[in-house]
């Protein structure tokens, strides 16, 4: 099953999420499959990253929480809030 991670960094943390994009992005590209896709959004005018969305497959909920928790983000304290939530990918997707 699929699960969707919308992430929304502390307000002043930009810096935080620069010093540790390298560890993040080499997290990431290790889930393998296990990653369907991910990418950070940005704030209103489209300038600076503020947060993340990333899809994975994991066998249920406990278990998508447990992998978001590893994030190199997640650990170093960027994040306001991490929302985890099943989901369907239903338009755009290559495996449809």
């Amino acid at each position: 099953m699929l699960f969707l991670a919308i992430c929304r960094d502390k307000p002043g943390h930009l810096q935080l999420r620069l010093d540790t994009r390298d560890t993040h992005v080499a997290w990431l590209k290790g889930l393998g499959a296990t990653l369907k896709l991910a990418g950070p959004f940005l704030d209103d005018a489209a300038e600076t990253m503020s947060g993340s969305v990333v899809v994975v497959e994991a066998a249920d909920l406990g278990a998508a929480k447990a992998l978001f928790a590893e994030d190199p983000y997640a650990k170093a304290g960027l994040f306001e809030s991490v929302e985890v939530k099943p989901w369907r990918w239903t338009f755009g997707n290559p495996a449809a």
